[in-house]
């Protein structure tokens, strides 16, 4: 199974060749009173690779014998065979008992050679916060920051315990048509990359050739019946191509009383449509989307996964080949689901029919490709199986576009000093784990608490505070967070370590003399 990419068409044609020539059994066979080794009729080989056809899950159950005896006359005209004698090119294939053989080498093709790949992406760019001009409003705000990382957490309690930074409040311009458009364009773009699985779209999708307004008009110019409602009716189908559609769809009751009615006429209405049609320049899928929707059809087995990128392609056409393919599809898809409409055909039924006479108006690439057919045939068949969902709006696009541009809107912060906080901004895009609510309690409470802890220990250990200060803010702290600060300083001990005591003053001791003394009266031992 060849999965989606670039050049998927030229793959196929290369698997189908190595597996016809693998498995198409060879032996002697005897013409014009000569044998021949090696070789198989064109009856036999018409046999295999039909069966080979179906089993092939690139092109499933629904290839009929005619498709594939278009396609051996291709081999022959490639030299992937020859007849007997050698001859191939002008030659053509038949379905009957003349004789072909192999060549010893069959011609594949070349896969393209693809230009180094500068930007795995390779989609414009998703426009963010910072690409439009700002309106600054001044004003100091206390505001908490999303994010809690330490500078953050630091921010937030500093204005806590009393330090207010110095911050503005900056809004937007409202944003322009043009920014919306190219909004819409970048991320419906990686969106599909998304869904097919692809490094790159190179190879796959020109994302130059593409209108942004062309999706934005798919996506919000519909009517009730989520149909697209196009600015000019002369890029709309003829009235009368209508009436005849209206006519089939809703058979019997479409029937206008006045149109005459008359055995086949159900398969006049039919042949009017289906030609003007297959009278198209060119197909409504259009030959630049040719190699996206070939690529999707490597999807099929994955029904939703399909579903979801034909959703999204379909989002990139332009409004007029929308609009047409909605009623074709829906014709197509009440055709071959209504009883009570006569036979438009007498050999075949109405779902091949359908998908015989429309296919090649839907899917088609501008050079002849020789596997075009058989990959219409299954792009159509799926489509027509899905047709109530496959041309909707997805709604998870939709919702992840209004929700970017919503915060585009939004104001956002800016500390003096500091660019534009970069947790305000719209995240890129990327793949998260999700957890469950409990153990995003669990991180949220270890998360804020080792921030707060951090916090401390910054206060704690700032040299340039003077010892004043940080017993205020120490304060602050410990009446905010008593549980933490406790941790911390357990004992008047720990906490009294945090300053050290100051050195005592040296006492002077001053050397006096021999204190005085008072007279003492001494006594006369005169008699």
């Amino acid at each position: 199974m060849i999965g989606p990419g670039p050049y998927r068409a030229t793959k196929l044609w290369n698997e189908t060749i190595r597996l016809f020539r693998d498995g198409m059994p060879v032996k002697r066979h005897w013409a014009h009173f000569r044998s021949y080794d090696q070789s198989f009729t064109g009856a036999e080989a018409v046999d295999f690779l039909h069966e080979l056809l179906r089993q092939n899950q690139n092109f499933g159950p629904e290839v009929t014998r005619y498709q594939t005896l278009q396609l051996l006359k291709k081999y022959l005209k490639n030299h992937v065979i020859e007849d007997v004698k050698g001859r191939y090119g002008k030659e053509d294939f038949e379905d009957n008992g003349r004789l072909y053989r192999f060549p010893p080498q069959s011609p594949l093709k070349p896969l393209p050679v693809r230009p180094p790949v500068r930007d795995y992406k390779a989609v414009p760019r998703i426009p963010r916060w910072d690409d439009f001009e700002e309106i600054p409003v001044p004003e100091k705000i206390p505001m908490k920051p999303l994010v809690m990382n330490s500078t953050s957490w630091n921010k937030r309690h500093s204005i806590a315990i009393g330090e207010v930074p110095e911050c503005r409040l900056v809004t937007r311009r409202e944003l322009t048509p043009k920014h919306v458009d190219q909004i819409w364009k970048s991320m419906t773009l990686a969106h599909l990359q998304s869904v097919l699985g692809l490094r790159s779209m190179d190879g796959v999708l020109d994302a130059k050739l593409l209108s942004s307004k062309h999706i934005v008009h798919n996506v919000f110019s519909v009517n009730k019946q989520g149909i697209v409602v196009l600015q000019s009716k002369a890029d709309d189908l003829p009235h009368w191509v209508l009436s005849a559609m209206k006519c089939l769809a809703n058979w019997p009751n479409g029937n206008d009383d006045r149109q005459p009615m008359y055995p086949g006429f159900e398969r006049d209405v039919f042949k009017t449509v289906s030609e003007h049609f297959q009278r198209l320049k060119e197909p409504l899928l259009t030959f630049h989307l040719y190699e996206i929707f070939v690529s999707i059809l490597g999807l099929l087995q994955q029904q939703q996964v399909a579903i979801e990128a034909l959703q999204v392609c379909c989002l990139l056409l332009p409004p007029a080949n929308r609009r047409k393919l909605q009623l074709l599809m829906r014709l197509m898809a009440k055709v071959c689901a209504n009883p009570t409409l006569p036979p438009l055909n007498n050999t075949i039924g109405a779902r091949t029919l359908m998908v015989q006479t429309f296919s090649r108006c839907i899917l088609g690439s501008a050079d002849e490709v020789d596997l075009d057919e058989l990959l219409a045939t299954r792009l159509v068949m799926f489509m027509i199986d899905n047709q109530d969902s496959v041309l909707k709006v997805p709604t998870n696009l939709k919702k992840s576009v209004e929700e970017h541009l919503s915060h585009l809107k939004r104001a956002q912060i800016k500390y003096a000093g500091a660019d534009t906080d970069t947790s305000m901004m719209s995240p890129p895009h990327s793949f998260c784990k999700q957890i469950s609510r409990e153990q995003f309690e669990r991180q949220k409470v270890s998360a804020s608490q080792g921030a707060i802890v951090d916090l401390l220990e910054n206060i704690i250990q700032d040299k340039n505070m003077s010892i004043k200060d940080k017993k205020k803010k120490l304060k602050q702290f410990q009446r905010s967070h008593p549980d933490i600060y406790r941790q911390r300083f357990p004992t008047a001990e720990s906490e009294a370590a945090v300053f050290p005591e100051k050195p005592k003053p040296q006492l002077m001791f001053l050397t006096l003399k021999k204190p005085f003394q008072p007279f003492q009266r001494s006594w006369s031992f005169r008699a």
